[in-house]
């Protein structure tokens, strides 16, 4: 990390406390949805996501999963993983949704409990497949306070 970056990190006082994941050596900032309501709101209404984002959504337990795009304004990769972080599924490009609850539904493959989504396109060019691991920033888990923003 550059002295600029450093100072810009003080500076900001932001920059130990963002979340993250790393997937394919790929490091993205997440917002945490680990509660029902913030697991609802998802990426609803959102007219963009910036590159290197993404949002992480943790589930109680593992169990198949199903994502809609309801009044998701964003195209969208959708990552299943399991209890050891390992990638179940995927669905790649998933197109934003104005259909209200008429949007169809994405299920995973098999049995997860992280869902990780990227911009459309993002896995794609990272090359994930099944059995990719999800490593996890400090502190993020199940416990982690949820973090959405508007």
């Amino acid at each position: 990390m550059s002295l600029l970056t450093v100072c810009a990190c003080l500076a900001s006082s932001g920059c130990a406390s963002e979340p993250w994941v790393e997937l394919h050596d790929q490091r993205f900032t997440v917002e945490v949805a680990n509660d029902d309501a913030a697991r609802a709101q998802g990426l609803m209404f959102r007219h963009d996501m910036a590159p290197g984002h993404g949002m992480l959504f943790i589930h109680e337990q593992e169990e198949p999963q199903a994502y809609w795009m309801k009044n998701t304004r964003i195209p969208l990769d959708i990552l299943y993983f399991d209890d050891e972080r390992r990638l179940v599924s995927a669905q790649l490009g998933v197109p934003a949704c104005s259909l209200g609850n008429a949007c169809p539904p994405y299920p995973s493959e098999g049995p997860a409990r992280y869902v990780l989504e990227l911009n459309a396109g993002v896995a794609r060019d990272l090359g994930v497949k099944p059995g990719d691991e999800l490593l996890f920033g400090p502190g993020l888990g199940p416990d982690t306070p949820t973090r959405v923003t508007e």
